[in-house]
């Protein structure tokens, strides 16, 4: 794969709104180039200014970027600091203790609001609770809540003390969670009695139980549960602690601990190519500092915006875009507990309606999927909601679609918002190219230009550069703050996966094809060039849902695959070998259905395959490699038009177009 081939080609521009552009953080191309410059000519003083400007300091650092152990770069290394104080403290202090934090709302509609003092309370009676625990600085703390006000408190708790948390998303089985808690060393769970999404209660504390009960998780001393249903959960006294009850005699107040600018934050795992989930570790400052520059830079925050992000804080768009970047910035957001389809798929937009939200941040997948429930229902078309209030729209998860983009700028925006449509990365910290939304001219389906400071490329597989217009690999030529300092236990694997040595070792790969329009420049990504999937903004390593496919004592082997879908963007393709004869008709079903439902166990329902499809092998070459070029073809419905006569079973393929 030299380069990529690319064959969409789009023309339609919109400017920024003249009104929009008069008042934003960078007005205009001319703004946004004068910050480009800067970095250019000098690296270190552009971020250092920055990391000056925008961050509280206990102690002041002396060296902006250590390169000499590259690519384990140091950013501000001789700082202190701490995230919690940044986030809360700083907004005690200016003026805006009164002013909404949170505007929360559950799955059911009953709304709470939660000022910058109240949170600072909660999180420093929390805190404290945690102290008494004996967690310290440097312990892992795993979380696994559902969207609350309680995650991000429990977030920021573990950065007030300095331990380093890992959140896990609620949707996750046992078996990952237990994966994870062992992998992190964590003394600790922070969970909830059950959590409820779509009117349903659904299980926590029972799934770490059974995490627990899987045993390796020695390490964990306590699990803190969070009262939120009421539901009957199993409960061992010593063990297992009551959220309420551990911080109802904490003091509100709680000295922060000062960390090191290096200190790690968190641990977010996320799944690789290979069958085993990387602990994507990320800094203290250099995370922090990105969180709020792209809060005031993408999403031009101001004072009086009422900002919603729909993510869940279990993956770093919750992390960045929630618990850390509009905190930071002393912003007021919106988190919402449910799904927007119910009660019905007019819910996002009754939402937009009821708080006044004026900035808007979801996926692609969200969009297609209430796109065609509005198609199917005229009376939760968003022409039936005020969505007046909306000023700027964001677009996170995977790339949208240019037809997705239109629809969300007429039908939400109004024509009359600009839609910053973000690439970047668990990886990366925060926006990496994305337009800005007072100066980029917008191409549907563009991610257009990297943020000042960012020296994003499209290399070929030698690492050299292409002219634009041809497709090839997306890399990072300079380290930025907020970039994964490692995988957690695992530095070998750091290097060779973003550093690989046939790049140079020097530039940062992100895994993604790209290709720059051959006239702006603007960035185009085209897709995945290893095997991860990206379903509806979720990654998942293909090989990690082999693994749990063949962990079924009836499969005897499994290969799997992506294939496009208009709503997930995504889905999942299942190649399927028993270890008996090859199921047909209804038992292919049933079995089928059993398959899936064993993944959702293993994994998470987000892994579910969409498709299963039964062979009596795989196709294989003769040195036993498993042709999953031809897998893709076969998922998409497509003719199988390549020279097959290298494969040892070519009468296999046959068998696989059938669909379950």
């Amino acid at each position: 794969m030299a380069n990529i081939e690319t064959f969409a080609q789009e023309t339609r521009i919109f400017p920024p709104p003249a009104a929009f552009a008069k008042t934003a953080a960078i007005s205009g191309m001319d703004a946004y180039n004068a910050l480009c410059a800067e970095a250019n000519s000098d690296y270190d003083g552009f971020w250092g200014r920055l990391a000056r400007e925008q961050l509280t300091w206990h102690k002041p650092f002396t060296k902006v970027l250590d390169e000499t152990d590259a690519p384990f770069y140091k950013w501000f290394e001789d700082g202190l600091l701490n995230v919690s104080y940044n986030c809360l403290d700083v907004h005690l202090q200016n003026g805006n203790a009164d002013k909404v934090a949170i505007v929360f709302e559950s799955d059911g509609g009953d709304v709470v609001k939660v000022t910058y003092q109240q949170l600072y309370e909660k999180v420093c009676r929390f805190a404290n609770g945690l102290k008494s625990l004996g967690i310290k600085k440097g312990d892992r703390v795993v979380i696994y809540m559902p969207m609350s006000v309680e995650g991000v408190v429990a977030m920021q708790a573990c950065a007030r003390i300095g331990a380093t948390h890992s959140v896990v998303f609620g949707g996750f089985s046992a078996k990952s969670l237990q994966e994870r808690i062992i992998d992190a060393g964590a003394v600790a769970v922070i969970t909830s009695d059950e959590q409820v999404r779509g009117g349903k209660r659904l299980p926590l504390k029972s799934i770490v139980d059974e995490a627990l009960a899987l045993g390796g998780c020695d390490c964990i001393k306590n699990v803190i549960v969070y009262q939120r249903t009421g539901g009957n959960v199993t409960f061992n006294p010593g063990f297992d602690l009551w959220m309420h009850e551990l911080v109802a005699n904490q003091a509100a107040d709680c000295e922060p601990e000062w960390v090191s600018a290096e200190h790690p934050l968190f641990i977010l795992y996320t799944s690789g190519s290979t069958g085993t989930p990387k602990g994507v570790q990320h800094s203290s400052a250099g995370y922090l500092l990105w969180a709020a520059l792209t809060m005031k830079w993408t999403f031009d925050i101001k004072p009086d915006d009422v900002y919603w992000c729909t993510a869940d804080i279990g993956w770093i768009t919750g992390h960045t875009y929630i618990a850390y970047g509009p905190t930071a910035v002393g912003a007021t957001q919106i988190i919402f507990e449910g799904i927007p389809t119910f009660p019905n798929a007019g819910r996002f937009w009754d939402m937009i309606q009821r708080h006044k939200a004026t900035i808007f941040y979801t996926a692609p997948t969200a969009i297609r999927s209430l796109i065609k429930a509005a198609d199917a229902d005229e009376k939760i078309h968003p022409s039936q909601y005020d969505l007046t209030s909306l000023r700027l729209l964001g677009s996170v998860g995977e790339p949208i679609n240019p037809e997705a983009w239109m629809w969300y700028h007429k039908h939400i925006g109004a024509e009359r918002c600009p839609i910053v449509d973000t690439f970047w990365q668990t990886e990366t910290g925060g926006h990496m190219i994305t337009p800005l939304p007072g100066a980029t001219p917008l191409v549907p389906g563009s991610c257009t230009l990297p943020l000042p400071g960012i020296q994003a490329a499209i290399v070929d597989e030698t690492g050299h550069d292409l002219p634009n217009g041809q497709g090839g690999i997306l890399v990072v030529k300079r380290p930025w703050p907020a970039m994964v300092r490692t995988i957690w236990n695992n530095p070998e694997r750091f290097k060779s996966t973003y550093f690989p040595p046939e790049f140079g070792g020097n530039l940062y790969l992100a895994g993604d094809g790209a290709v720059r329009n051959k006239d702006t420049g603007y960035f185009t990504i085209t897709g995945r060039i290893d095997d991860v999937l990206n379903v509806s903004g979720h990654r998942m390593g293909t090989m990690e849902i082999e693994s749990a496919l063949v962990a079924n004592p009836m499969v005897a082997e499994a290969a799997v695959v992506g294939r496009p879908d208009d709503t997930t963007g995504e889905a999942i393709c299942a190649f399927v070998v028993l270890k008996r004869s090859r199921p047909t008709g209804d038992e292919a079903k049933q079995i089928a259905k059993e398959l899936r439902d064993w993944v959702a166990k293993e994994i998470g329902p987000i892994a579910k395959p969409k498709e299963i499809r039964f062979g009596d092998n795989l196709p294989k070459t003769r040195s036993g490699k498993i042709m999953r070029r031809l897998l893709r073809i076969l998922a998409k419905g497509e003719e199988i038009t390549q020279d097959i006569s290298t494969l040892e079973n070519p009468g296999i393929l046959d068998q696989l177009k059938e669909a379950q």
